[in-house]
């Protein structure tokens, strides 16, 4: 028996990484699920619930990419409220968060598994 992390269909490949702009995200549907798309400056890709808790709209993807000190997030395009994009926590509402999920390249290609086992919305 294969152990489940081990298991070569958890992994959807999305696109190739180069395909992403720098601090813009990109939307994609993985293992049923709108997922938000996001490469920053250092080429590290995240990836995060596309739905926005506070507007209630798909659209997390659409938001404004920076950084608080050494946490890079994204920035909701409606109300502004910031989501950690290694973790999905709201940075201006500790009680809310989207979904994060497992993300890595493989020979250029963005890959994006299932969410991670911390994240939760609330």
């Amino acid at each position: 028996m294969t152990p489940r992390s081990a298991s070569s269909d958890e992994w959807h490949p999305v696109c190739p990484i180069a395909e992403l702009e720098v601090e813009r995200g990109a939307t994609a549907l993985v293992h049923g699920q709108a997922i938000a798309i996001f490469r920053t400056q250092d080429d590290t890709v995240y990836a995060l619930g596309n739905h926005d808790p506070f507007a209630r709209a798909s659209m997390i993807a659409r938001g404004i990419v920076g950084r608080r000190g050494d946490i890079p997030f994204v920035a909701s395009p409606t109300h502004k409220h910031a989501f950690d994009l290694r973790s999905g926590k709201c940075l201006d509402d500790l009680h809310v968060s989207v979904p994060a999920y497992d993300v890595k390249v493989v020979e250029g290609v963005v890959l994006v598994g299932h969410r991670k086992p911390d994240s939760h919305v609330a």
